[in-house]
């Protein structure tokens, strides 16, 4: 098996390489290193093509790395975290996750975008970017192509965001704790909280940060119910047993072992620097698997849901913001 496995691996290794690297370039720090990778990978295998013996690595990358990766997230949360934002921001947060699910989903089906689709981009909008696609499609089951769409546009409305929030916050009149809970609440992936929210100061940057590592942390719960919908809908007989995918009860373990047992800072570091380095491994393979022309026959109809998604997230989080 490992025979057949390591080419595809060592493949995607390189395009890792390449995505850590390409942020050094002007004008890509922006990015994190899994978006790159998934731009890496589509134009690898779209210009030079995908060589026969490296599929089964890629396939290994794709799947086992990736929920691992899923796992080692846990340690960037614990429930004192989760506590640190009060009950208030908590709701703030469930709610606006919640909401902009069933907005997303709904709105899929209303305009007509593949439910699947659908789905992976309103995961990615109301819990954390490409790591929430990531897990949906293992319940989900869509095909690749729609996972690196869901991922492209995802990234590009969650860039936006990173950039603007920070310069809106005088304008609706948000202090450091506000503006933080907005950005947490709102924004698609961690770095790009991150990002925003440091940007407005110390205290809203780590605002932001307990904000969207309590989103996600709702990523389990939302993972376990997505795949109890998909059971329901299933005519097969062999799916009647609710899913309980293993990744998510070690995510869950993880948070809770993480907050009862001080973990020291330097293994923090790395097993924080691996969960996004296999993170990023993974979606490399996404993107080495997935095929421009499927991406271009999903048309625009995808990209104005997820734009949809975005001004969704970003005025109701607001709202709740504002009053509470």
């Amino acid at each position: 098996m490992w025979a057949g496995t390591v080419p595809g691996i060592v493949l995607v290794a390189m395009i890792t390489c390449v995505a850590y690297s390409a942020r050094n370039l002007s004008g890509l720090a922006l990015f994190s290193p899994m978006i790159l990778a998934v731009v890496a990978g589509l134009v690898y295998s779209n210009v030079l093509g995908m060589p026969a013996h490296a599929k089964a690595g890629i396939a290994f990358a794709q799947r086992r790395l990736l929920r691992f990766a899923i796992v080692l997230l846990g340690f960037q949360l614990t429930l004192g975290q989760v506590a640190g934002i009060g009950l208030g921001g908590v709701g703030i947060v469930a709610a606006t996750l919640g909401a902009t699910f069933l907005f997303t989903v709904t709105l899929g089906r209303l305009i007509g975008v593949d439910a699947k689709l659908a789905q992976l981009i309103a995961a990615g909008t109301s819990i954390c970017g490409a790591s929430a696609i990531v897990a949906t499609n293992i319940v989900t089951d869509a095909r690749d192509e729609d996972v690196t769409y869901a991922v492209a546009a995802i990234t590009l409305f969650g860039t936006v965001a990173m950039l603007g929030f920070p310069l809106l916050a005088p304008l609706f009149g948000l202090d450091q704790h506000a503006f933080g809970l907005w950005a947490g609440a709102s924004i698609h992936e961690v770095a790009q909280v991150i990002g925003a929210g440091f940007q407005n100061g110390t205290f809203s940057g780590e605002t932001a940060t307990v904000a969207k590592l309590t989103r996600v942390a709702m990523l389990a719960p939302m993972v376990i119910a997505l795949g109890l919908m998909a059971r329901r809908g299933s005519t097969d007989a062999s799916a009647a047993k609710p899913p309980m995918p293993w990744f998510v009860v070690a995510f869950v373990a993880i948070v809770a072992l993480n907050s009862l047992v001080v973990i020291p800072a330097q293994l923090h570091s790395v097993v924080a620097l691996s969960a996004q380095i296999m993170l990023t491994m993974g979606l490399a393979a996404m993107g080495l698997q997935a095929d421009i022309s499927q991406l271009r026959s999903r048309g625009l109809r995808p990209l104005m849901l997820a734009f949809s998604a975005f001004i969704f997230v970003a005025g109701f989080s607001l709202v709740l913001v504002k009053l509470a």
